[in-house]
């Protein structure tokens, strides 16, 4: 399996941190990593989890604002065991088109899908895998507990754990009952492009991937695997100086 990863944001609330750094590349120690642990970007971390945990090897970045900070760093992967390929998203209009610059590269396969700012325990890489391949469906959705469903996509499942509502940044009311956390980790098949191909700008003016994988929810079927509640997306520097014992 490959991993595709979006990593071409600036990441304007992380502030003076990212003016001159991609936000990925921001140092961070993991979360329930020991006290003592030395941050490193956030990138590295996924890579390695998704290596040593989903056996995953062959990578590609897509890149966009200080784009040459993160191919320098990571150059082809060999350093790290990795064949790492970049695209680069020349406008940022949102992440709902991003994945069709890897269409070719990804070819007729699942794939890893995560965004670049988002860290867990490397064993979710290998739970969300395993849970895609239990049965047959378009894709696999990593779910965690406990969240505020006002900050990211609220996701209702069926007695099977089938999606079937996905409801983004929502006020308190307007959010179902029983409904959990998109984490952001994805693994999808290439019916996803379908999905993509299609997509109209939400009225903040980007293509929206929850607005794809609404498509693949109703078509193809999309599973609800859940993950560990250490999931941690690293949104701010208030986040950062929690995970680097700066707080």
């Amino acid at each position: 399996m490959k991993a595709l990863l979006l990593a071409a944001g600036r990441g304007t609330r992380m502030g003076a941190l990212t003016e001159t750094l991609p936000k990925p590349m921001v140092a961070a120690r993991p979360p329930g990593a020991p006290a003592d642990a030395e941050p490193k970007p956030i990138l590295e971390t996924i890579l390695t989890g998704l290596r040593d945990e989903a056996g995953i090897r062959e990578v590609c970045i897509v890149v966009g604002w200080q784009k040459e900070k993160i191919i320098d760093y990571f150059g082809d992967g060999a350093a790290l065991g990795l064949s790492i390929v970049y695209r680069e998203q020349g406008v940022q209009d949102g992440t709902g088109k991003a994945p069709e610059l890897a269409k070719e590269w990804i070819g007729d396969a699942p794939f890893f899908l995560s965004y670049g700012d988002i860290l867990v325990p490397p064993r979710d890489y290998r739970t969300l895998v395993e849970g895609f391949r239990e049965e047959t469906v378009g894709g696999a959705i990593g779910l965690i507990d406990g969240q505020d469903l006002t900050k990211g996509g609220a996701i209702v499942l069926d007695a099977r754990r089938r999606v079937v509502a996905i409801v983004e940044k929502a006020a308190p009311d307007a959010i179902p009952a029983h409904a959990y956390y998109n984490t952001g980790l994805y693994v999808l098949t290439p019916e996803i492009f379908a999905h993509t191909a299609t997509l109209q700008k939400s009225a903040r003016g980007e293509y929206e991937l929850t607005d794809a994988l609404r498509g693949l929810a109703a078509g193809q079927g999309l599973k609800g695997v859940f993950l560990s509640p250490k999931w941690v997306d690293v949104r701010d520097p208030g986040v950062l100086a929690q995970l680097n014992g700066t707080a």
